[in-house]
């Protein structure tokens, strides 16, 4: 039971969010509320299911880590990048969707294609923006707060330098504001990116099958979270790993050990991390 459970975790939770999603639209709520419902209630399920079917006994979070990352979460990811951010955002859009009508974007399909489309296309712009940031030192200070975990599970997810989370929405938002992109496709966008993000951080002992290659799953990128710098280099993918196979960055070979990254004496703390990345090091 629990391996056939394993499989069916991930797209059931998926799938239902999404259906609320549109059911909530249907109902007259605005894009916002749609959103986070689903999202909110995905997010709690996970963290719950982590707890009785984890996939590494010695992955449960501490005290201080659970601080940390809801500190993250909740500065970093709904009050500047979320909360704050799509709520504008998503007013602007309602503007832009009216008054930039010229604009090259497919508002004649299906919602759920529009928003499958922008999936794909901010993924093509974030996995370049993700391997530069493993390459590049001025990015690789930003994005190794990620990194810097040597557990992975659900509240992680949110672990982002609020610098890199600017990067990040110069690709996943401006573009589309700009094309006048429906509030509606943004939203849908967000159910999609957080509730896979949830999942592909979470502890929960989960198996993709055939979705490893489709999906950035959490097989996929538990490696991705490896320790030693050249074993992580691979699964760059946020919601789908597709350019992972593309581009020859896809790995899978059996289920990481060490996670983490190679400074052991990295800070853990919520404000450290803030100004960690601008600290003189050796590696300067």
């Amino acid at each position: 039971m629990k391996v056939w459970l394993s499989y069916v975790w991930y797209p059931v939770t998926l799938v239902t969010a999404v259906w609320t999603y549109f059911h909530l639209l249907s109902l007259g709520s605005e894009p916002v509320a749609a959103a986070y419902v689903p999202v909110v209630l995905s997010g709690i399920m996970i963290v719950v299911l982590e707890w009785f079917f984890p996939a590494r006994s010695d992955w449960r979070p501490k005290k201080s880590d659970v601080i940390a990352d809801a500190a993250f979460l909740g500065l970093v990811q709904i009050a500047v990048a979320r909360l704050l951010g799509l709520i504008g955002v998503l007013y602007v859009a309602a503007w832009a969707n009216q008054h930039l009508t010229d604009m090259p974007w497919p508002r004649d399909w299906p919602l759920l294609a529009q928003i499958l489309f922008m999936v794909l296309i901010v993924d093509l712009m974030r996995y370049w923006l993700h391997r530069a940031a493993h390459k590049y030192m001025f990015l690789w200070r930003l994005h190794e707060v990620h990194h810097s975990p040597d557990i992975l599970y659900t509240l992680n997810v949110g672990r982002f330098h609020p610098f890199e989370k600017v990067l990040q929405f110069c690709l996943d938002t401006i573009p589309f504001l700009l094309l006048g992109v429906a509030p509606e496709v943004l939203a849908g966008y967000f159910v999609f990116y957080s509730v896979n993000g949830f999942f592909q951080h979470s502890n929960l002992e989960l198996r993709y099958g055939w979705l490893n290659y489709i999906v950035g799953s959490a097989e996929t990128h538990r490696w991705h979270h490896a320790r030693d710098p050249e074993t992580a280099y691979c699964n760059f993918g946020n919601t789908t790993i597709i350019y992972d196979l593309l581009f020859g960055t896809w790995k899978l070979p059996s289920p990481v050990d060490d996670i983490g990254i190679p400074d052991r004496t990295y800070p853990k703390g919520f404000w450290a991390q803030m100004i960690s990345p601008f600290r003189r090091r050796n590696d300067t």
